[in-house]
C-alpha cells in the first residue's frame, strides 16, 4: 500500500480559508477527492490521508464522510477542541467513525511559543492518547523547544511531525538557523513513538526558485535522526501548488532524493510507515 501521508481537501470559501491570503490565488478553488484521484494514480499511489486545513469540527465531519465515499481516502486527521471541557465527548463521537486516525491543532500560528504546554491542551492530548489515536504536531521552528518538553510528557503517545518542523529551506547548513533546527529535530526524534512527514518542503523554500539540492541537507537530517521506519511521505497537496507545477513534482522531488535508499526503506517511506504509526490497515 502506497500511500500519501499528508493532503487536503476543501471547498473554498474566503470566510472558511482565511489563511489563503492574496499570494495564493491557486488555492482559491475547491480540491476534492475526484481532483486529486488521478495525481496520485499517476504518481502510483493507492490512498491518501486527508488532513484538517481548517479548525472546525464540521470540516473533520465533512472529511470523513469524503473517506466514506472514496476508498482511497485512508485516513482522516481531524480537529477537535483539545482545550474544551468537553473534549472527551467531541472526540469520542468523532472516534466513532473508523477512518480518524489521528487530531490535529495549527500551533504554528499561536502566538504563544509554549502553547503545547498549557495544561487544558495536555489534558486534551491525554484524551487523544486514551483513544489510540495519533497527533500531529503542526509547528514552526521557534516552537521546536516547546514541543520537545511536551512530546516527554507523553512517551505512550504516538505523534507525528509535520513538515519537518516548516525549515526556512535556503539550502545553507552553515546557518544558525539551521544548527538551531537540527539540534531541536534530533532531540525530538529520540522520542520512539513519534514519526516525521518528509513534506511541505517546497512550500518554505523560495517559490519561483528552489532546486532539488536545497532540500539535501535537510533531508540528511531527518533521515539520520529518525531513520527507515518512522518517516512517511506527504505531498501537502493542494499548498504544494504554490511552489510546484503539479502534484507529480512534489513526488518525484522526495521520488529522486531517495533513490539510493533500499526497496524495503522506499516502501516504508512512501506507505508502510504511514500505515503503521495511524492504523491504517484497521482503519
Amino acid at each position: 500500500m502506497r500511500i500519501d501521508a499528508h493532503q487536503h481537501f476543501w471547498r473554498y470559501s474566503p470566510a472558511d480559508y482565511a489563511w489563503i491570503d492574496e499570494r495564493m490565488d491557486v488555492l482559491k478553488r475547491d480540491f476534492l477527492p475526484s481532483d486529486l484521484r488521478t495525481a496520485l494514480s499517476a504518481s502510483d499511489l493507492d490512498g491518501c490521508v486527508a488532513v484538517q486545513a481548517r479548525q472546525d469540527v464540521e470540516e473533520t465531519a465533512w472529511l470523513l464522510q469524503l473517506a466514506e465515499e472514496n476508498d482511497f481516502v485512508r485516513g482522516v486527521v481531524g480537529w477537535v477542541d483539545l482545550r474544551a471541557p468537553d473534549v472527551r465527548e467531541q472526540l469520542g463521537r468523532l472516534h466513532e467513525h473508523p477512518r480518524l486516525r489521528g487530531v490535529r491543532h495549527v500551533v504554528q500560528d499561536e502566538p504563544d511559543d509554549e502553547f503545547l504546554l498549557g495544561d487544558a491542551f495536555c489534558r486534551g492530548i491525554a484524551e487523544v492518547g486514551r483513544l489510540g489515536l495519533c497527533y500531529d504536531l503542526l509547528i514552526f521552528p521557534r516552537q521546536l523547544p516547546a514541543a520537545v518538553r511536551f512530546v516527554e510528557r507523553f512517551p505512550e503517545q504516538t505523534f507525528i511531525l509535520d513538515h519537518m518542523a516548516k525549515p526556512a529551506v535556503d539550502g545553507d547548513p552553515s546557518t544558525a538557523a539551521f544548527a538551531d533546527w537540527e539540534r531541536h529535530v534530533r532531540t525530538l526524534a529520540a522520542h520512539p513513538r513519534l514519526y516525521c512527514k518528509v513534506s511541505g518542503l517546497v512550500t518554505e523554500a523560495p517559490w519561483n526558485g528552489w532546486k532539488a539540492r536545497d532540500f539535501h541537507p535537510y533531508l540528511d537530517v531527518v533521515f539520520d535522526a529518525f531513520g527507515e521506519d518512522r518517516l512517511m511521505f506527504g505531498s501537502d497537496w493542494p499548498v504544494c501548488l504554490l511552489a510546484a507545477r503539479d502534484y507529480a513534482t512534489v513526488a518525484e522531488l522526495v521520488n529522486g532524493s531517495t533513490a539510493e535508499l533500499s526497496s524495503a526503506a522506499r516502501a516504508k517511506l512512501f506507505g508502510r510507515n504511514a500505515a503503521v504509526a495511524y492504523g491504517l490497515e484497521t482503519a
